[in-house]
C-alpha cells in the first residue's frame, strides 16, 4: 500500500563522514538539551561536527526568563512569565535526568529557580560559548544541498541541519467567539501572554480556559475582584462555585454590555474584563517566507500523507517521530522540531529527543519513511477513536499526549538512539516517575500546605545531598501526607 508521497531517494540519504554544522534556533529548554546532546556526541569531539545555538534573547532559559509584557515584532510579550508562576510539577520528575536541582530545592520551584537550574545546566555543560545571544534567526530556507540562515544582525550562513527549537508559547490565540474581537479592540478583554500579577480590572472578572495558567490566574483574581467567573471547556465543569469564584462552561458570545453567554446556557452579567488563557500558537515565521511549511490545516488522510510540511498552528505535520518533516522539499533528517508534545514532563522528553536527533543526523538511514508513516497513521487513527472526526479536531490533539503515551515516546526515542557507537544511555523511564506524576495535583496541593505553614523547610532539610532516591522518598512522604489528609477530610 503507498501511503507516502513520492519523495526522492537522494533526499534520504547523507554522507554521514563528511562533516557537518548544525544550527540551533532557540535557547530555552529544547536548544540546551539539544548543545549538550551534540557536544557530548564523538562526532563533534571527533572535530567532524560543528554547533551553534542562536537566541533572540540576552540569556539562555526562553519561557522561563521574565520579561515584562511589552510587545516585540510579532505583537506578543516575549514570555507569559507571570511573577506567581511556580512548576506544575515536581522538579525531580521535571528535570533533566542528567542534570538534578540542587539539594533542598523546594519541591514545586519558582520560575526564578527553575531559570537559574538552566543557567547553571548550560554553564555546567560548557554551552555558553556556543550560543550567540541577542541574535533572532528571520530567514531559514533549503537550497540545494543546504540551509542558508539568515540572521537579524544581518549575517549569513549556510548549515547542514538545523534544530528548531523556538519554544511555543509565545504568540497567543485568541477564540474566534462572536463578539470577542470588540472587546479586545476596545480593551475588555486581554490574553494571559499579559498577565504578570493581580491587578484591580474591576468588580467582576472573567478567566477563559482550564489549563495550569487559567487555574493560577483565576485563584489570584479571586484576591482583588469581588466575584471571578472561571470558563473551562469540561463538560459539567459549570459547578463546584466555592467564595466569589463561579464556574462555568464555554464562552459562545461577548455582548456589547458586558453580558458573556456560556454553551452550558448561563449568562453573567456586567463583566468588567476578560483574561484568556486559551494557549498559543505554534510559530515559525523564519520557516515561511520561502515557504518551507505550509500554514494550513492538512488535508484528510489517508490514502496519501502530504508531501509537504504543514503548520496548522496547533501541530506540525507530518514528523517522523514526532521531530523529523516526511517531505519532499528536503531531507528528512535535515531539519528536526522539538518540544512540541504538549501535557507531559518536557525537559526529560526534549532530552530524550536530542539523543534521537543526534542518531538521525548521524545515520539518516535509521529513519524508515514507509515504517514512520505507518506510525504517523496509527497515532492519527488513535486520535480518531477519541472522537476526533475533522482534520481540524486531528490537529488540535495531535501532540496531546495520555499518560502512557510520554513514557512509551521517551522509552522508544532512547532505543532509537541507540547504535552507530552513539554512546547514549539507554535510559528507561522509572516505575516512580509514572506514579509520582499521576499524582502531581495531590503533591502540589499538599506542597502549598506545607509552604504555607511553615513546615517545608524541614521536609527539605538535606533531601537530595545522597542522589535521587533523596527526592523519591520525600514525593512518596509528601504523597501519603495527601492521603492521610484526605481521609480526615
Amino acid at each position: 500500500m503507498e501511503i507516502l508521497s513520492s519523495v526522492p531517494l537522494h533526499l534520504l540519504r547523507h554522507d554521514s563522514h563528511c562533516e557537518k554544522r548544525i544550527c540551533i534556533i532557540g535557547a530555552g529548554v529544547g536548544g540546551l538539551a539539544a548543545l549538550k546532546a551534540i557536544t557530548e556526541s564523538t562526532y563533534f569531539r571527533s572535530g567532524k561536527w560543528s554547533v551553534i545555538a542562536y537566541e533572540t534573547r540576552k540569556k539562555v532559559g526562553g519561557i522561563w526568563l521574565p520579561a515584562p509584557p511589552v510587545v516585540d515584532t510579532y505583537n506578543a510579550p516575549m514570555t507569559p512569565l507571570y511573577d506567581s508562576l511556580t512548576t506544575n510539577l515536581p522538579h525531580p520528575i521535571m528535570a533533566y535526568t542528567s542534570y538534578p536541582f540542587p539539594p533542598e530545592t523546594p519541591l514545586f520551584p519558582s520560575a526564578h529557580v527553575v531559570q537559574t537550574y538552566l543557567e547553571s545546566y548550560a554553564a555546567y555543560f560548557d554551552l555558553m560559548s556556543l550560543i550567540k545571544f541577542d541574535t533572532a534567526v528571520l530567514d531559514a530556507r533549503w537550497e540545494s544541498t543546504q540551509w542558508t540562515v539568515t540572521l537579524s544582525d544581518g549575517g549569513q550562513f549556510v548549515y547542514d541541519h538545523l534544530i528548531v527549537a523556538n519554544g511555543h508559547y509565545h504568540l497567543p490565540r485568541i477564540p474566534e467567539v462572536p463578539g470577542l474581537a470588540d472587546w479586545m479592540k476596545h480593551g475588555r478583554a486581554s490574553h494571559s501572554a499579559w498577565y504578570r500579577k493581580p491587578d484591580f480590572l474591576g468588580d467582576k472578572i472573567l478567566v477563559v480556559g482550564n489549563g495550569p495558567s487559567g487555574q493560577d490566574i483565576a485563584a489570584e483574581m479571586c484576591t482583588v475582584s469581588s466575584v471571578v467567573v472561571h470558563a473551562v471547556t469540561a463538560p459539567g465543569a459549570a459547578t463546584n462555585d466555592a467564595g466569589n469564584l463561579i464556574r462555568r462552561g464555554r464562552p459562545i458570545e461577548f455582548k456589547a454590555d458586558g453580558r458573556v453567554v456560556f454553551d452550558d446556557g448561563m449568562t453573567e452579567d456586567d463583566i468588567d474584563h476578560c483574561i484568556l488563557a486559551t494557549g498559543f500558537h505554534m510559530h515559525f515565521p523564519f520557516l515561511e517566507g520561502a515557504s518551507m511549511i505550509n500554514k494550513n490545516i492538512p488535508p484528510d488522510f489517508p490514502p496519501l500523507l502530504p508531501g509537504e510540511l504543514f503548520n496548522s498552528t496547533y501541530h506540525v505535520f507530518p514528523l517522523a517521530k514526532h521531530l523529523f518533516p516526511l517531505r519532499a522539499q528536503y531531507p528528512i533528517s535535515s531539519i528536526a522540531f522539538m518540544g512540541l508534545i504538549m501535557m507531559v514532563a518536557p525537559f526529560p522528553l526534549m532530552e530524550a529527543q536530542a539523543h534521537a536527533i543526534v542518531r538521525a543526523f548521524s545515520d539518516p538511514s535509521s529513519l524508515d519513511p514507509i515504517t514512520e508513516a505507518v506510525d504517523i497513521i496509527a497515532h492519527a487513527d488513535k486520535i480518531r477513536r477519541t472522537g476526533a472526526s475533522t482534520p481540524l479536531d486531528i490537529a488540535k490533539a495531535w501532540f496531546r499526549f495520555d499518560r502512557e503515551d510520554q513514557w512509551n515516546y521517551r522509552d522508544a526515542l532512547y532505543q532509537f538512539a541507540q547504535g552507530m557507537g552513539s554512546g547514549t544511555p539507554l535510559i528507561k523511564v522509572t516505575e516512580w516517575e509514572k506514579e509520582l506524576y499521576d499524582l502531581k495535583e495531590e503533591l502540589r496541593s499538599r506542597w502549598e500546605d506545607l509552604e504555607k505553614s511553615g513546615d517545608s523547610s524541614e521536609w527539605l532539610r538535606d533531601v537530595g545531598k545522597n542522589g535521587v532516591q533523596d527526592w523519591v522518598g520525600l514525593m512518596y512522604r509528601v504523597a501519603d501526607y495527601a492521603r492521610t489528609r484526605k481521609n480526615l477530610l
